[in-house]
C-alpha cells in the first residue's frame, strides 16, 4: 500500500512539474507593441529597438498586427534580409493580419514586409530565439538600415488606423507564476481525496 502511494506521489509531482515547465515555456510577444507590424516612421530601429529589450525562447509566439492586403510577414535567411529581398522565402508568405508566427527553433531568424518598398523603410524584424530562459539576452544585431525618402505610391506608410495590440485580444504576454501555483494547488487538492481513500 506505501509502494502505491509513492507511485502516486512520484507520478502528481512529474506532471505537476511538467504542466509548470510548459506553462512558463511560452511568451506571446506582439511585434512592436502598440506600433504594430507596419512602416515605422523612424525607420528600422523602431523593430531593432523593440526587439533588443525581449527574450524570445522556442515555443514563444510572434504576432503580427497588421491590415490585410496592407502588409505582409514572410520569414528569409540573413542576405535576403539584409537586401530586402523575397528570394530563398523560409515558410509560407503571411498575408492575413494579424499572423501569429510560433517559434519553433533556435537561432537569427528574420521578417521582413514584401510590400512595396516597406522593408527598405524599415519594416523588418531580427530576433534570436534562444532554447531556455537561463540563456543571457542576446545583444542587439547592428543595424545600418537606409531609411530612402518616400518617391512612389507603392512604399507609402500604412496608416496608423489598423489594428494594433490594444484592439486585438492576444493571450497574456507573460506567464505567470501565480497561475502555476494556482494550477499546482488544484491539482494536488484534487489528488488529495485518492489520497485520504488509500491511506484509510
Amino acid at each position: 500500500m506505501a509502494r502505491f502511494i509513492m507511485y502516486i506521489l512520484f507520478f502528481v509531482i512529474i506532471n505537476a512539474v511538467a504542466l509548470m515547465q510548459f506553462t512558463a515555456a511560452q511568451t506571446v510577444h506582439v511585434v512592436g507593441d502598440d506600433l504594430g507590424w507596419i512602416v515605422p516612421q523612424n525607420g528600422a530601429t523602431a523593430y531593432s529597438n523593440w526587439a533588443a529589450s525581449k527574450r524570445f525562447l522556442v515555443g514563444d509566439i510572434l504576432v503580427f498586427n497588421f491590415t490585410t492586403n496592407e502588409h505582409d510577414v514572410l520569414q528569409v535567411p540573413k542576405a535576403s534580409f539584409d537586401e530586402c529581398s523575397d528570394d530563398n522565402p523560409i515558410g509560407n508568405m503571411l498575408i492575413n493580419g494579424p499572423a501569429n508566427v510560433t517559434l519553433n527553433s533556435t537561432g537569427e531568424q528574420y521578417y521582413i514586409c514584401t510590400i512595396g518598398r516597406h522593408c527598405e523603410l524599415g519594416q523588418r524584424l531580427a530576433i534570436t530565439v534562444s532554447a531556455t530562459s537561463s540563456s543571457p539576452l542576446p545583444a542587439p544585431s547592428p543595424t545600418t538600415p537606409t531609411t530612402p525618402s518616400p518617391t512612389s505610391n507603392d512604399c507609402t506608410p500604412a496608416p496608423t488606423s489598423g489594428p494594433t495590440a490594444g484592439s486585438i485580444p492576444a493571450p497574456d504576454a507573460t506567464p505567470n507564476s501565480s497561475s502555476s501555483s494556482s494550477v499546482l494547488a488544484t491539482l494536488l487538492l484534487s489528488m488529495f481525496p485518492i489520497f485520504m481513500g488509500l491511506i484509510f
